[in-house]
Order: structure tokens, then sequence, then C-alpha cells
């Protein structure tokens, strides 16, 4: 069996090397050490510490309201879990949108405080130069277009985007944007599949889907999604792979009822 020293590290080369072979990338988000260990030794190849922590760690209506203290406080906690995950970090709400530099700054105070391998940030045309000044200074950047939650306020619902022609085009070239300032990967949020098709061959760095079809370099889902945990928003693109909302409330009635009864503590778990 390997040891820790052994196992091989994900990272932004492992993903480019991915995609020219075919290989689909495989990721996740985590909030917590004990998340974060299960996805990693069960061989998830990136873990990010996405905002969505805001919407259901912290059970705000927006990823809005979190700040970069509360995402570097998650990120030290998910990086003591990881060994070979590739972790990526979100930069959140007016972390970079007030000035490019502003943008350099955090992006450097989240690799300096924590054991992030890259940074996430949404946009294309709009935030190119950023990205371009991170990466320039050597700051991995994981981009995003599509559907931007930061924006939501500014969209107006969570619809699907790129729908019509024009905002597919819009989105095409946010995508090839994204790459040119120097990305390494980015997500594809909430866009037709065969949108996300002809992004996937046309630009070189790999694609990550959430909700844009089969066709991307690789897929991303919201754990307390995916595992049926978080059942209070359920979009068409998260299939639940676990029923865990159900397994825990049963659990804990059990417990309850074990108390009431005096069945717990029994005599072998007393002292």
């Amino acid at each position: 069996m390997s040891s820790e020293k052994e196992i091989k590290r994900v990272t932004t080369k492992t993903l480019a090397l991915m995609k020219k072979k075919g290989i689909k990338i495989s990721s996740l988000t985590a909030y917590d050490y004990i998340t974060a260990k299960i996805l990693d030794q069960s061989g998830i190849d990136v873990i990010l510490v996405g905002d969505s922590l805001a919407n259901v760690f912290q059970g705000n209506d927006t990823t809005l309201p979190v700040t970069m203290d509360e995402m570097i406080y998650h990120t030290k906690a998910v990086a003591k879990g990881i060994v070979r995950a590739m972790l990526v970090v979100d930069l959140p709400f007016m972390s970079y949108q007030l000035s490019v530099d502003e943008g350099f700054r955090n992006a450097g105070r989240i690799m300096k405080e924590t054991s992030a391998g890259a940074v996430k940030l949404e946009g294309g045309v709009r935030v190119a130069e950023t990205i371009k000044k991170i990466t320039d200074a050597g700051i991995p950047v994981m981009g995003h277009v599509g559907l931007t939650p930061q924006s939501i306020y500014q969209f107006g619902s969570y619809r699907e985007r790129g729908k019509s022609e024009e905002e597919a085009e819009e989105i095409l070239r946010d995508a090839k944007a994204v790459e040119e300032a120097g990305a390494f990967s980015i997500v594809l949020e909430k866009i037709p599949a065969v949108l996300a098709k002809k992004i996937t061959n046309e630009i070189k760095i790999p694609t990550i889907g959430i909700g844009a079809g089969v066709h991307c370099d690789g897929q991303i889902l919201v754990s307390p999604d995916m595992l049926g945990l978080y059942v209070d928003f359920h979009p068409r693109f998260v299939r639940y792979y676990a029923e865990l909302n159900k397994e825990i409330s049963g659990a804990v009635k059990k417990y309850i009822d074990d108390v009431k009864e005096t069945r717990f503590p029994n005599k072998d778990e007393s002292y």
C-alpha cells in the first residue's frame, strides 16, 4: 500500500494531461476537514472550497454574504484533510470586483494563508485583466462563466444562460478571454450542452461543467446537494447519490427515543 508521501498530488499539469487523454475530471465542494478527507480518500480529483458555503453552510439565500476571512477559515480546515486532490478556493464577492490590484492582493492572501493550489473567480472579458495579473504572479486561476451566482441580482434569476445566439456568443467570448488571460481551467455553469461542447472543443484548457452537459472535460457538484443532505434547492442538474437528509434524520430520531426510553447509554457504554 502506498504511503501518503508516494501519492502524487493533482496539479494544473495533471488536469491538462487528463483533458489531452480524454480522462474526465471529477470535482466536488468541501467546507470542513471531515468531508474533505472522505472526498480525498475516495479519489476525487479537485476539491473546491466554494462560496456556496454561504448557502449550504451558513444558510444564506445567495453567495454574496461570505467574506474573505470566512473563505480562508474554511480552506484551512479543508486543506488538513487533503493528500491527493487539487484544492481550489473561490474568491468571494467584492474581493476582486473593486480593482485588479484588489483581486491580486486577495488571491495572494489565500495562497499565502492556506494550502490552496489555485483560486477561482467568476466572469469573462471583464475580469480577464485580473486573471492575467494573478497568473503572471504564478498563482493558478480557475475561471467561471455562464451562470455566475455572484451576479445573481444583475441576472434576476438562476435561469439557464446562453439559450439565445447572442448570449451564447458572449459566453464563448468570455471563455476564450479567460483562457487567453492565463487560466488553467474554467467552470461552465448552467449553459446548453451544445454550447458547452463547442467551448470545450475550441479552448485548450479543461472545462468543468455544472449543469452544462456531458461533453465538458469534467464535472462538479456541491457535495451537500449530491449527497441529498441539502434538499431545500434541487436544480435538474443535481443527481442525488445518497439521501443523507433522511439517514441523519432517522438516526437522530432513534437517538432521541433511546435517550428518552433510557436505552442509551447501556451498561457497556457506561463507566
